[in-house]
């Protein structure tokens, strides 16, 4: 076992973070606060090939896997700009079309989806289901060899800013009646597909929004993979979306954790000695760093179980990795403010932004109570709780 990155993905961390620097939180925050996009840094990172480093060099990407796509995202969330869709766009939608999407699926989307130039978006959650994806309502039938889709999504980011969705819906089958999931590529702008900004207490550049599927057609090419095996290819996109947002969560966490250090080791009150010299934030600080580490140890390994091909394997460490860096950038972040004081808050010094940034990971994109009941269910073998 080797826990020294290959030299490619330190040399690929180095140049990505060069490129966070470039624009940093300073940018990242004005345009959120302007309500405005961070186009500039995404289209900068899709030309130097970054955003697609995981898909098939056939198809314009990197033809490396997850664990360089996260590497990316680590570096760019510690230099202050964490790039959201880079979550959904190449690292859920990008991998289940690779992996599944037909031929010409893949010459349609791939070559705009590791360059940058398109963007699509990933749905899932639905009002009354939750993360309950055994309670999704949106139905997609047949009509002739075609598609008609409807239904619901909530909280799906970015849609503002897509070519399409990969919507998750189910179909049913004709032999026992019953809903089955199913994968369905939907254009933004195709009749019937309408969506609203859901308005949040949340600085960042991407919007969630609400779906509305009305009756939605679609050609029968807009099915990824095959209806029967909708669970394993949903699955396939899901381990990646959890160890992406770890590593949005531990590049946020080494951003708040270096802003703190640095303060530390510059402010002086009581005498004159840094105010790092004293153990009520040293402590911290060293326990923050302890954590990170672990955290990304983690990420690290879910990311190379999946790039493996171990699917089970990639799944529990990807929901521990998850849980584990959500939980370090709340604690960076929170101890960051504290550090700082009153400066904590004050825009000048760039954290505050990032309040409620971090307690999103506890949420999203599954829940910090989901991933115990997992643990608990499939890593101790304890009885089914929910």
């Amino acid at each position: 076992m080797n826990f020294t990155e290959p030299e490619e993905r330190v040399a690929l961390r180095a140049a990505v973070a060069e490129l966070g620097k470039k624009y940093g939180h300073e940018y990242y925050a004005r345009q959120a606060r302007a309500g405005l996009k961070t186009e500039e840094l995404w289209a900068e990172a899709g030309r130097l090939g970054y955003l697609g480093v995981n898909l098939p060099e056939e198809y314009g990407g990197g033809g490396a896997g997850i664990a360089d796509l996260a590497a990316v995202l680590e570096e760019l969330a510690a230099a202050g700009s964490p790039l959201l869709l880079m979550v959904v766009s190449p690292a859920i939608c990008g991998t289940v079309i690779s992996r599944f999407g037909t031929d010409e699926q893949k010459k349609r989307w791939l070559p705009g989806i590791a360059d940058g130039s398109r963007r699509m978006v990933f749905a899932i959650t639905e009002p009354d289901a939750g993360s309950n994806s055994h309670k999704i309502t949106t139905t997609a039938q047949r009509d002739g060899g075609d598609w008609v889709l409807s239904g619901r999504k909530v909280y799906i980011s970015g849609v503002d800013e897509a070519d399409a969705v990969l919507v998750v819906g189910r179909t049913e089958d004709s032999k026992t009646g019953k809903l089955k999931p199913a994968l369905f590529i939907v254009p933004t702008d195709a009749p019937g597909f309408e969506y609203k900004q859901i308005e949040m207490d949340l600085i960042s550049p991407e919007k969630q929004f609400g779906l509305f599927l009305d009756d939605v057609h679609l050609p029968a090419d807009a099915l990824v993979g095959e209806e029967d095996a909708a669970i394993a290819q949903l699955f396939a996109g899901l381990n990646p979306e959890r160890i992406m947002g770890a590593s949005f969560s531990l590049g946020i966490a080494r951003y708040a954790l270096a802003k703190a250090v640095a303060y530390a080791n510059e402010r002086k009150v009581w005498g004159g000695a840094p105010i790092g010299s004293h153990q009520g934030l040293a402590h911290p600080l060293a326990e923050i760093k302890i954590e990170l580490e672990l955290a990304k140890l983690m990420t690290q390994k879910a990311a190379s179980l999946y790039d493996s091909g171990d699917d089970f394997g990639a799944g529990e460490s990807a929901n521990m990795a998850k849980y584990a860096a959500a939980e370090v950038a709340i604690r960076a972040v929170d101890q960051a403010v504290q550090t700082h004081g009153g400066n904590g808050l004050a825009s000048e010094y760039g954290l505050g932004t990032l309040v409620t940034a971090v307690r999103l990971g506890r949420i999203a994109p599954v829940s910090r109570e989901m991933v115990l009941n997992f643990v608990g269910q499939h890593s101790l073998g304890l009885p089914r709780s929910y």
